[in-house]
């Protein structure tokens, strides 16, 4: 299983000491050539012990319940037997996870993903005041909004709301959002977003999807006319280790498989479906990826049926997509702001298609209320509106010729990705809709770093380098640290009176790298210079970029992330200590993965040697 937090995020045991006779892992003198049931388990499974939660892929679906069932006379634990797919979700530890891949019928073995919510007068700025005026509104078409649920009974969806569906996995700790408690329902109610798992301290866990489907689709939002496709995928996980918090709300890849497919099979007349999710960071097309290869054929399917799939590109400030959106086949929606300038925390790049409003989006949450939030996840349902509103006007048009007119009717963002120079529109239907002329390209110039730093955290050292200079926020305001927006966790309800800042969880801009022991006094509490909500944002960061954090091993909290930054007994502890340091800095705003992505392939292998091991912490540890 990977529990990202906005992250695709893992989880992973608490780090114990081990006996001295295993402090170093011994090498081995041949490394013998995979066996072909081997090859099919992803690297890393249950590696560090425990059990693992994994999709198991068959090649027969009409062999899902004889491998089922001797799965669990083999004392595997089969958690999901979907019907009409070819894949069961199992728990099991390596050794009987590998003993399953040695069935022929078992095409592959992969943990089961999970994925959180990403977390102006927006409709003007894109033409769709001046779109409803004249007559477009999206009256015939529907957008799915795969999210946190809905409330059903909010006043900005009136009667449109014409199907409701929840997949919602349960594991340890992770509860089912269906309102009959089970990991699935359809019909009426069955995304309720006011059910009491949805609430947590008086706040609704929930209230994400309410606020996407009310941008895309609320009587205030880009389609009006249009009908919503509600459907919970999220499930609700109380553990700290995983959320850095009490509770948050992740997306499995299980949930997101069976939801595309009943959106696949909905008669309703669908134009997208918005994903306002994200998972790891990818700088080019993710397609041949293992996570996009079993996509992709799903999003391409979507897309010959004339669905679009809409995705938020992600709030890393990073030079590429997150997780679904790097899969071609999407449509990849960046956020900029009032100003028409592309957001402070949003990724850019050859693989964002579009950008559209998201800094301080107005839009409904439960219980009647309405909320100010910011993030690429505000922004991608203007663009899933906007396909409705082209659809209902040309329901004979290809999705694909609807996407590419979209594209080049919206106004041309100049910017420079590295050394090369990118175009990327930014969303204007009113254009797109009535054939008008492109407005001029805006030339965007970098985010200026940090100048009036908080008294209250202090100047960094000219002599040490482990001072912040994170990146400002997305308004005229500048702050010196990013604090977590709420959309990235949907655990904060905000009221529009007053309008609350936009804050996002994203990068910083200090540049400088640390040591590890420079990290540990930085996040034990209250002996470092960056803020605990600061820390608690680049952890997020890091279980989103990172295959070994938290899949194998702990540091979601401050708690869990001092202990791997302090505990290195073994090579393999030194090694997750030196990519948790790595990682850190990245999120502290230097730049490239490359690096740490070969050494978390040296962690995930079982084969790993010492040398190797020992090659690969040194490989990414400040110079």
């Amino acid at each position: 299983m990977r529990l990202r937090p906005l992250v695709v995020c893992a989880i992973l045991l608490a780090l114990v000491p081990a006996a001295p006779a295993f402090a170093d892992d011994p090498t081995p003198t041949a490394t013998p050539s995979p066996s072909a049931s081997q090859e099919k388990l992803e690297d890393g499974l249950a590696l560090d012990g425990g059990t693992v939660r994994a999709i198991v892929e068959l090649a027969d679906p009409g062999q899902k319940a004889p491998v089922a069932g001797e799965a669990a006379a083999d004392s595997v634990d089969v958690v999901l037997q979907p019907e009409s797919q070819p894949f069961i979700v199992v728990q099991g530890t390596a050794e009987e996870l590998a003993a399953l891949a040695e069935d022929s019928r078992i095409t592959s073995i992969h943990r089961d993903r999970a994925y959180p919510p990403s977390a102006a007068n927006n409709l003007v700025q894109i033409g769709a005041d001046q779109a409803h005026a004249q007559g477009f509104t999206g009256t015939g078409q529907a957008v799915a909004v795969l999210d946190t649920g809905i409330d059903e009974d909010h006043p900005n969806f009136g009667s449109r709301i014409v199907d409701e569906a929840c997949f919602s996995a349960v594991d340890t700790g992770v509860q089912s959002l269906c309102p009959n408690g089970q990991t699935s329902q359809t019909g009426k109610g069955a995304a309720n977003a006011m059910t009491a798992k949805c609430l947590a301290d008086g706040a609704n866990l929930c209230e994400h999807g309410t606020h996407v489907a009310g941008i895309a689709a609320g009587d205030s939002g880009v389609a009006p006319g249009a009908g919503i496709v509600a459907v919970q995928v999220f499930s609700r996980v109380d553990d700290e280790s995983v959320c850095g918090e009490a509770s948050c709300l992740l997306a499995y890849e299980s949930s997101l498989r069976l939801a595309l497919d009943y959106v696949a099979a909905s008669t309703q007349p669908i134009a997208a479906v918005n994903l306002s999710l994200g998972g790891g960071l990818s700088e080019t097309s993710c397609d041949d990826t293992e996570e996009g290869a079993i996509f992709k054929p799903k999003i391409d399917a979507l897309l010959a049926k004339g669905i679009a799939t809409v995705v938020a590109a992600g709030n890393e400030y990073f030079e590429g997509t997150s997780f679904p959106a790097c899969i071609s086949s999407t449509v990849a929606v960046g956020a900029n702001d009032d100003s028409d300038a592309i957001a402070d925390f949003s990724n850019r790049g050859a693989g964002v298609d579009l950008f559209a409003p998201g800094v301080d989006i107005d839009s409904s949450v439960p219980d009647n209320q309405t909320a100010v939030y910011s993030g690429t996840s505000m922004a991608t349902p203007h663009v899933a509106g906007a396909l409705a509103l082209l659809k209902a006007q040309s329901p004979q048009t290809s999705m694909p010729d609807l996407i590419a007119k979209l594209k080049s009717a919206g106004r041309p963002y100049v910017y420079q990705v590295g050394d090369t120079q990118v175009t990327t529109p930014r969303l204007d239907v009113l254009a797109a809709l009535t054939g008008s002329t492109p407005q001029p390209p805006i030339t965007q110039t970098p985010a200026p770093a940090p100048e009036d730093p908080d008294p209250a955290d202090p100047e960094p050292d000219p002599s040490d380098s482990s001072g912040p200079s994170p990146s400002p926020e997305p308004s005229e305001t500048i702050t010196t640290t990013p604090v977590p927006v709420p959309t990235l966790t949907v655990t904060v309800t905000v009221t529009v009176t007053p309008k609350a800042p936009a804050t996002v969880c994203t990068r910083g801009t200090a540049g400088t790298r640390m040591t590890a022991k420079k990290w540990a006094v930085e996040v034990h509490r209250s002996t470092g210079k960056l803020s605990d909500a600061t820390l608690t944002c680049y952890l997020k960061l890091v279980q989103k970029a990172s295959t070994v954090f938290p899949e194998l091993t702990k540091a979601s909290s401050l708690g869990t992330a001092y202990r791997v930054l302090k505990t290195t007994k073994t090579n393999r502890e030194k090694l997750d200590a030196a990519l948790l340091t790595g990682w850190l800095n990245w999120a502290n705003g230097t730049n490239g993965t490359a690096t740490l992505k070969s050494a978390e392939k040296v962690r995930l292998s079982a084969k790993s040697t010492t040398t190797a091991l020992k090659k690969a912490a040194k490989s990414v540890l400040p110079k």
